[in-house]
């Protein structure tokens, strides 16, 4: 028993000190990819959380779907999907848990993180105080737990702010911005009317509803909104009976966002049960009878507050033009997505979205605080103006950034240095190096690692794919919209393309030969040649020769134009790097088939020419002569590990019944490590939730292998593989002048590939 006496003076709460070597502060889906990053390369980190699960916006008390560069395969990013550890964990997710219940993903959070022996996890934490050795640098937080009435101290070198609003940069006098700048400070055309459009974007509260298969009454609370029938936006409205149908509920932009959160919260409460009230109880929707509300949310996904400032801020013109940064360690592609700050309330459409070309870098320097010298910021707070903002905030831009902040603090610490001090170039190209060993992919940065045993072997495959034909096996094709075959194509020759097709009456097909104005791009905008052939009903080959070569190794486009009397035969052939696009219309994410944005906002007008999720998007059925060589063993070694401006992967011949790689070395080597990069289709986007996908595990990724020894010793076998990146720690190192790698075709239709290999 525990008695105690009354004290005068009352007591304190019981305090624990935890010392370590980074405190990350905010457990959503950037703060757990930056402590795994920083952990995995040896650092102590303390990941603090105010709420009981990790994930933020994606957890099972918000339920929004991680999303990212991919945009819902809505826009012209192709295999665009982030890399490293977010991409692990979306990996992860979908292959347990392909129906997308957020439940599930809670439970993957939880167990990647308490897993890691070097992280030191507080749920329900919450930081309120900042002490500092200095003007410019933190030394320690104070944060209690409520659950466990216990006041932590927590005493770190670094520190890295994630929570969203930016306590840690707030309470530490960093220097941030909070509502949108005028367009002339960037030169950012985009920049909205404050007083019409507001500069701030609001919260949302999602909810479920339920077919019982009965009868079901609703009787309002009395808080709930009564007039919902008359909300500018009620039209859109559709009963949905899987969820998150109603983003568009959103409130707050025009308070104070932080301070005001609870407030929000209440209206946006008022709401959801006024809209439910009205769909019950007005009589107008009859077909609502038998749902029940299942599910509302008891806090708001919050997108906007403060964001602090780092040496860089990144603005429109960088996402548009697609600039380029010796500093850049992560990549975005979403679009400019500005809401009206009033919401639901607003007569304006709930958003405005304006996509670029392609995806763009973002700098180190948007980071780590200007003013407080030991202080990173990852997620929703980094160094950004409003406008560009509205692209960088979404959940996997945010996890992709943290990935370089807990890589950045790995270095940081390793060195005795601070976060700016990284901006030599020796130490910048150390950081993007080591991050694109653990698949960041930063665009337009190669892996060089002199390190890499891989790169001093003979490389002897047992075959390589060569694009003769996409067999003429698939479905039909109808060309109510654009169809386009994308393929890597190398400089300085020309093919020609032998496609099957059906007229139903005598017309005319255009072909067009097509490439991106910029090499790494997936925009169709110049055409090459263009061809008409005239058909007569019925079956028919056809030939195209566009008598074209191509300046450079570059994607293009065989482009077939919208013509509702032609199909064209499909292929059930899947090949990496190799994908059938559609100029198509992607509403979720303001794809209408083309951009035309007005004069003066400064955003590019264009065609989207965007794939379709499986089970469609079957690739055009074609001979192809010249066979197409873009599949051969040397692109294991030279950087890249996904499709930028060519395959990048070595591709095994679909005949070849056991495809196999030899790695030999002149000399015997010693090898402790060995990581393969798969191929898990980046141009997936793996939506985390609600959503759902077509498959567990992606159709490219190799399930299958086996490693051996010059002495044909199994050196591992995998039997069950899911993820991009294999990292096989050998139990003990092996001298060996030969490693085999031998390989299982995904399945009949789809042969093995690999993007690069890495021995250490």
């Amino acid at each position: 028993m525990i008695q105690e006496k009354f004290t005068e003076t009352g007591r304190s709460s019981h305090c624990k000190i935890i010392e370590a070597d980074l405190i990350i502060t905010g457990g959503g889906m950037s703060g757990v990819c930056a402590a795994l990053t920083a952990a995995r390369e040896g650092l102590k980190v303390v990941l603090v959380q105010d709420r009981p699960v990790l994930g933020g916006n994606a957890s099972s008390e918000v339920r929004l779907w991680i999303l990212g560069a991919t945009s819902h395969m809505g826009n012209n990013n192709r295999w665009a999907r982030e890399g490293g550890v977010i991409d692990e964990l979306l990996l992860e997710n979908v292959y347990r848990n392909k129906e997308g219940n957020p439940l599930i993903l809670d439970t993957i959070l939880l167990e990647k993180i308490r897993e890691e022996p070097n992280i030191t996890l507080l749920l329900n934490t919450a930081v309120y105080e900042v002490e500092k050795t200095s003007a410019r640098k933190v030394s320690m937080l104070r944060a209690f737990c409520s659950q466990n009435s216990t006041q932590y101290e927590l005493k770190a070198p670094l520190f890295c702010d994630a929570s969203g609003d930016g306590i840690v940069a707030f309470l530490a006098g960093a220097s941030f911005r909070m509502g949108a700048e005028p367009a002339h400070e960037f030169d950012e055309g985009f920049a909205p009317d404050v007083e019409d459009y507001g500069e701030l974007l609001g919260h949302s509260i999602y909810f479920y509803t339920k077919d019982v298969g009965q009868l079901v009454n609703f009787v309002a609370p009395s808080f709930a909104l009564q007039n919902a029938g008359e909300l500018p936006r009620i039209r859109n409205y559709q009963l949905q009976n899987d969820g998150c149908r109603l983003w568009w509920v959103e409130y707050g932009g025009r308070i104070d966002t932080i301070h005001q959160s609870e407030e929000i919260k209440w209206e946006l409460w008022k709401v959801v049960y006024g809209i439910w009230h009205y769909v019950k109880n007005s009589g107008e929707f009859p077909e609502a009878e038998n749902l029940t509300l299942e599910w509302v949310g008891t806090i708001p996904g919050k997108r906007e507050s403060r964001r602090f400032i780092g040496d860089y801020m990144l603005n429109q013109r960088d996402v548009v033009e697609q600039r380029t940064h010796a500093d850049a360690v992560a990549f975005g592609g979403w679009s400019l997505d500005l809401h009206p700050a009033d919401g639901i309330y607003s007569d304006k459409m709930g958003c405005n979205q304006w996509h670029s070309k392609g995806v763009y870098q973002i700098p180190y320097r948007c980071y780590y605080s200007k003013d407080i010298e030991n202080l990173f910021l990852a997620g929703r707070i980094i160094s950004a103006s409003h406008v560009a903002f509205g692209s960088s905030r979404v959940m996997a831009t945010c996890a992709h950034g943290a990935q370089a902040v807990g890589m950045a603090a790995a270095i940081c610490h390793q060195q005795g240095i601070m976060p700016s001090q990284l901006l030599l170039p020796d130490r910048m190209l150390e950081l993007q190096q080591r991050l694109n060993g653990r698949g960041q992919s930063i665009p337009g940065v190669p892996i060089i690692s002199k390190e890499n045993l891989v790169q001093q072997a003979r490389i002897t495959p047992s075959s390589t794919y060569q694009i003769k034909e996409l067999p003429y096996d698939g479905p039909w094709i109808f060309l109510s919209d654009g169809a386009a075959q994308l393929l890597p194509l190398p400089a300085e020759t020309n093919y020609q393309y032998r496609l099957l097709v059906h007229a139903s009456e005598a017309t005319t097909l255009v072909a067009e030969l097509r490439i991106s104005e910029k090499s790494e791009n997936y925009t169709p905008e110049i055409t090459l040649r263009q061809l008409r052939i005239d058909l007569h009903p019925g079956e028919q080959y056809i030939t195209l020769n566009f008598e074209r070569e191509l300046e450079a190794n570059q994607y293009a486009f065989i482009t077939l134009l919208k013509n509702e009397q032609i199909q064209v035969k499909g292929s059930r052939q899947r090949v990496s790097g190799v994908l059938s696009v559609f100029n198509k219309v992607n509403k979720a994410v303001s794809n209408y088939g083309k951009q035309e944005p007005p004069e003066g906002l400064g955003i590019d007008a264009f065609k989207f020419w965007i794939p379709e999720r499986r089970p469609g998007g079957h690739n055009i059925a074609m001979q192809i002569s010249p066979a197409l060589e873009v599949f051969s063993a040397d692109q294991l070694i030279n950087g890249f590990t996904r499709p930028y401006r060519r395959s990048n992967a070595w591709v095994a011949d679909p005949l070849d019944a056991t495809p196999t790689l030899e790695f030999r070395w002149n000399q015997p080597k010693t090898i402790k490590s060995i990581q393969l990069h798969f191929d898990t289709d980046f141009d997936h986007p793996l939506e985390s939730s609600l959503l759902g996908h077509p498959e567990n595990e992606m159709l490219f990724c190799v399930k299958h292998y086996t490693l051996y020894d010059s002495n044909s010793k199994v050196l591992h076998r995998e039997g069950n593989n899911h993820q991009t990146i294999n990292r096989i720690v050998l139990d003990a190192a092996v001298t060996t002048d030969r490693i085999t790698l031998e390989l299982q075709h995904p399945s009949a239709d789809v042969p093995a590939a690999l993007f690069a290999v890495q021995f250490n």
